[in-house]
């Protein structure tokens, strides 16, 4: 069956009116919906409660409308990225399953996997034992989406468990060490070990060693969105690719950013996701096909932007972290003309260092 991909604004931290409204004009139902990302507006670090607010919420919509009970609406993978630094609004973007014909069936269209890994003990985040188990979830996710090939596969969105006090303390009380003590930190960890875990599946590279996890940059996954946070145990791994005999009108491509201001790195993929663009696009060529980008972003650890130095790296005040956000986040919404765009950071391994990565979702119908 076709899937459908819809974004819709956040208002509030609990708003479901959007999804409420597509619901009623008969865009899906909400019992065919299989997953959902998105931006909510928090802080962005550890002690974000957005993110558990908005998860919580999503899952108590699914519970009252579509039918679901409570250990089903925990297995639908919702993924938050908490900040909306600069311009970045809060939004969420719906993938849903709907009935209808595998039209055209000559041409790939999107189609989206999802699986929830073993659970990730804090004493495996930032190690093999992590790599292994997303590498795991990722192969099931292709194999719910009905996808064999790992070219197919443009968009890897997960969400993994982070270092907390108290799981540093749990693991301490079982004899066990964690790979670092830096909750803060640890959110960039878990998310390069993820994506580590990500490109060992789909063959991008050969099992990582030990000591390139979160530190050797030149080893990354293209097509890796990682988030991490205190909302779960394990990986929660949703995989967005094009398959032939799926149907529908929407596709789904990637590049990369080589750096924070790379037009280029976002344009070429909408291209690659199929869409006809001029040499030199504007946000005006795209004419309202493209539902959303997905970018992860992290500075440069050279602390330099095409070679002038920057500062962001040394400020005491407002985490690196912030400032990159929202500069891409600027960046994203000129190239595609919205604002509501899913940019990310703690983006260690995911698209080259001072980078990251890019994937695009068209609608290609009339």
């Amino acid at each position: 069956m076709p899937f459908i991909v819809k974004k819709i604004p956040f208002e509030h931290v609990q708003d479901t009116a959007g999804l409420e409204a597509a619901i009623a004009d008969g865009e899906f139902r909400a019992d065919q919906i299989v997953a959902l990302i998105g931006k909510v507006e928090g802080n962005g670090g550890v002690n974000d409660f957005s993110r558990v607010l908005a998860d919580r919420v999503l899952r108590d919509f699914l519970v009252e409308h579509a039918g679901k009970t409570r250990a089903e609406a925990l297995k639908v993978p919702i993924a938050w990225s908490g900040g909306c630094d600069g311009v970045i609004c809060p939004h969420m973007t719906v993938f849903a399953e709907v009935e209808g014909p595998a039209e055209p069936a000559g041409q790939k269209r999107l189609v989206v996997g999802h699986a929830v890994s073993e659970p990730i003990a804090p004493e495996e985040i930032g190690r093999l034992a992590m790599v292994d188990k997303v590498a795991a979830g990722v192969l099931d996710a292709m194999a719910s989406a009905g996808i064999s090939d790992p070219a197919d596969v443009h968009y890897v969105q997960t969400k993994t468990p982070l270092l907390t006090a108290e799981r540093i303390a749990d693991a301490h009380a079982r004899g066990k060490t964690v790979a670092l003590e830096d909750t803060m930190e640890s959110m960039a960890v878990s998310n390069a070990t993820s994506a580590l875990g990500i490109a060992l599946a789909l063959g991008e590279i050969p099992r990582p060693r030990p000591e390139q996890i979160a530190k050797d940059l030149s080893v990354y996954s293209s097509v890796a969105s990682c988030s991490s946070g205190v909302e779960q145990v394990e990986a929660q791994i949703v995989v967005v690719g094009n398959r032939l005999g799926a149907g529908g009108q929407f596709r789904v491509g990637h590049s990369v950013m080589q750096d924070a201001l790379d037009f280029d790195g976002i344009y070429d993929a909408i291209r690659s996701a199929g869409l006809d663009l001029p040499e030199h696009p504007r946000a005006e060529d795209l004419k309202g096909r493209v539902v959303n980008c997905f970018i992860k972003c992290e500075a440069d650890p050279t602390g330099r932007l095409r070679g002038r130095r920057q500062v962001a790296l040394n400020d005491s005040d407002v985490h690196h972290t912030h400032h990159t956000k929202g500069a891409v986040g600027g960046v994203a919404a000129a190239a595609i003309g919205d604002p509501a765009v899913f940019v990310s950071v703690a983006g260690l391994q995911q698209g080259p260092a001072g980078g990251g990565s890019v994937a695009a979702i068209v609608d290609l119908g009339q």
